[in-house]
């Protein structure tokens, strides 16, 4: 089925990317409007609370992967 000129499972394709976009955006704002620094880090807010310190999350728990 043609709509236009996209065809069908184009038009879906594009939702799906659009909605995983948007999805991940939101998770990111609310996690950054919670105080979390390094979303990705499971210690990420406790953390992010201690602000006398100048530093990373992953550097405080250490969980930075390797390279």
């Amino acid at each position: 089925m043609m709509i236009g000129t996209i065809a069908l499972p184009e038009i879906i394709a594009i939702i799906a990317i659009v909605l995983i976009t948007g999805f991940a955006l939101f998770y990111i704002i609310r996690a950054k409007k919670k105080g979390q620094k390094c979303i990705g880090c499971p210690h990420s807010k406790t953390c992010g609370s201690n602000k006398k310190e100048n530093h990373s999350c992953c550097e405080c728990c250490n969980c930075k992967t390797k390279e």
